[in-house]
């Protein structure tokens, strides 16, 4: 409410809204408004981050699992044609490259 000179502070939005962020629970705690603004807190106390689930353990245990693999070596035919002369390809993942300079 930039008008009413008011930051309002509240549970996290279910639908994007113009002028609203969403933060952190130490961000929000650590909240600040210019001199002369009144802040509102719809709520006193943030929840405590919630533990992870399965799903984000096997998620992260396969990132381990595929960071520890050994690196393939890079397909010469799977790079990009406008590859700039002394650069070359060391891995690939979907659509992002790792290119590493030729000494």
């Amino acid at each position: 409410m930039y008008a009413d000179s008011t930051a309002v502070l509240g549970p996290l939005a279910h639908l994007a809204e113009p002028h609203s962020y969403d933060l952190c629970s130490e961000h929000a705690e650590g909240l600040t408004a210019p001199r002369g603004w009144e802040v509102v807190r719809l709520v006193n106390e943030f929840p405590a981050e919630p533990a992870p689930s399965p799903d984000d353990l096997s998620a992260l245990a396969d990132a381990v699992r595929e960071a520890g693999r050994g690196r393939k070596a890079p397909d010469p035919a799977a790079s990009a044609p406008t590859q700039e002369p002394g650069v070359t390809e060391t891995a690939r993942r979907g659509h992002l490259r790792v290119l590493r300079a030729e000494d």
